[in-house]
């Protein structure tokens, strides 16, 4: 809907050019500063003056956007406050009116009657906005994690809201603006994906009802995209959430989500997205839920692909309206791309600590499966959860007994089935020196008839003695004696196939894929 606006003067309701000049003025704002820079969006014009930005929001009026008359934009200015306070709460700080005096003059939050009012908010470095930052190649692993755990949190603490209108009338409204554009999508296209997305709802919503049910439909973000997280203040931030229509925000905590990884996803940073889905799933048990993805993401890429086509229609300069037609390509084969996703498969990865099971499995995770990725499921982070402790916080020797390991295994194994059973695929790694640790898990491949793949990380002695002595800020509490005890130990019959973990980690992901049947 981004776009949609912009060039579509039909829309707007009432002249609010006065308005646009007095925020444009220097003069209007303490100490004048030089200059005052403008965006335009197709539901606000910001103003960034000093360390102040200013929004006005625009006099329009779309079926799924109503600020026709000034009540109502002050409605949403005062809801767009409370509702993005909840994430940002230093950055919006109020509302404030442009005020007309007895001689006629504008002035902001001046005296006499208001004509408009404006949200007044902190102004940030557009530098720390995240899709520049995806742009420029500084979007980083530390930040995405920081990132995901915001919205976890946010997720978490959301009000839980009744599930009224489901995803079907998202589904079909995209479906009806692609058919009113057959010179961008054609019309055997367009039926034809409008059956996968049909068919895949129809077999998700038995699913998103028990979601609701579930309190898992929250007053969400709605439009959580890169372009809208920023750092502010040295922290990851959430903002600019939806305000104007709540049918948008009251949604599935994993359709919120789903517009972050497809975004990740389509600029090609498929393994900070494969991160986000990993940190979030863990951290709120959505094993289950991640049957909801295909859908959910394909319906975000959908939204894009139609936003680039509003966006294109107003377009005068070539090159611009030549990129903008290819984004609307590039989104809607991605939305097709979303509703066949590959049938699941298991990976496991063992071998002894410091052999680099989970690095191996990071590399791994975001090459398999359905976009963005497997889910990796790492013993030391159950066992961790199981403990109910940090990550990295260690634990005490009886944390490792016979009877929490059995209980790791076991965990480990029923969240594999559970992904797998949900259609989506997994890498699952640990030590695994038991055979019939191993035995399990091929046991679980075969009853769900899922290609599986048993890798077993090799290395010498003191490389991964090395290695663990040099590790920092790990969830494994594997010490160089742990080591040196397992080597004592003996695996029983190694049906995997041995991959030597001595390498570069490169060299080590190429020679996994091999293993498990990936060519280049």
């Amino acid at each position: 809907m981004q776009a949609m606006a912009d060039h579509r003067a039909d829309y707007v309701v009432a002249d609010q050019s006065a308005v646009t000049a007095l925020m444009a003025d220097p003069s209007t704002y303490p100490g004048a500063p030089q200059p005052v820079e403008r965006i335009d969006t197709h539901a606000a014009i910001i103003f960034l003056a000093g360390d102040r930005a200013y929004k006005v929001k625009r006099a329009v009026h779309f079926p799924f956007m109503d600020f026709s008359t000034l009540a109502l934009r002050k409605a949403a200015c005062d809801k767009e406050i409370v509702i993005n306070r909840r994430t940002a709460d230093d950055l919006y700080l109020r509302v404030i009116p442009v005020t007309r005096g007895g001689d006629g003059a504008l002035a902001l939050d001046g005296e006499g009657p208001a004509v408009e009012w404006v949200v007044l908010m902190r102004r940030f470095a557009q530098e720390g906005l995240f899709d520049r930052m995806a742009d420029e190649g500084r979007l980083t692993p530390g930040l995405m994690t920081e990132a995901i755990d915001r919205v976890i949190a946010f997720h978490r603490d959301a009000a839980v809201v009744p599930d009224d209108l489901g995803l079907r009338w998202v589904v079909e409204e995209n479906l009806e603006e692609l058919r009113d554009r057959p010179d961008l999508f054609a019309p055997e296209e367009t039926e034809a994906f409008a059956q996968k997305a049909l068919a895949t709802l129809g077999r998700t919503e038995p699913l998103l009802a028990r979601r609701a049910q579930e309190s898992r439909v929250r007053h969400c973000h709605g439009d959580l995209h890169l372009r809208n997280i920023c750092t502010f203040k040295d922290q990851a931030t959430l903002f600019d959430a939806i305000e104007f229509n709540d049918a948008i925000a009251h949604i599935d905590v994993l359709y919120d989500l789903a517009f972050l990884l497809m975004d990740l996803d389509q600029r090609g940073l498929g393994d900070l997205a494969n991160l986000c889905l990993n940190r979030y799933v863990h951290a709120t048990d959505e094993y289950v839920g991640l049957s909801t993805l295909p859908l959910f993401q394909s319906t975000r890429a959908t939204i894009r692909a139609k936003v680039e086509a509003a966006a294109a229609a107003g377009q005068t300069d070539s090159k611009l309206k030549a990129a903008t037609l290819e984004a609307v390509r590039h989104y809607f084969e991605a939305a097709n791309a979303y509703l066949d996703p590959p049938p699941p498969r298991l990976i496991a990865i063992g071998g002894l600590s410091g052999t680099g099971k989970s690095t191996l499995g990071r590399a791994l995770a975001p090459a398999v499966g359905a976009r963005p990725g497997a889910v990796h499921l790492r013993s030391d982070i159950i066992r961790k959860s199981l403990c109910g402790v940090d990550e990295f916080e260690r634990l005490p020797e009886d944390a490792y007994s016979t009877g929490m390991n059995s209980r790791v295994y076991a965990r480990l194994a029923e969240r594999t089935a559970t992904a797998l059973e949900a259609g989506h695929s997994v890498v699952a790694d640990a030590v695994y020196l038991r055979p019939e640790e191993r035995d399990h898990l091929e046991k679980i491949a075969k009853e769900l008839r899922v290609p599986f793949s048993g890798l077993w990380l090799d290395a010498p002695e003191e490389t991964i003695v090395g290695r663990v002595a040099d590790r920092r800020a790990d969830a494994s509490d594997a010490t160089p004696d742990v080591v040196r005890f397992q080597l004592g130990l003996e695996p029983g019959d190694l049906r995997w196939k041995k991959v030597d973990a001595g390498k570069s980690i490169d060299a080590v992901t190429k020679t996994a894929l091999l293993a498990c049947g990936f060519h280049d």
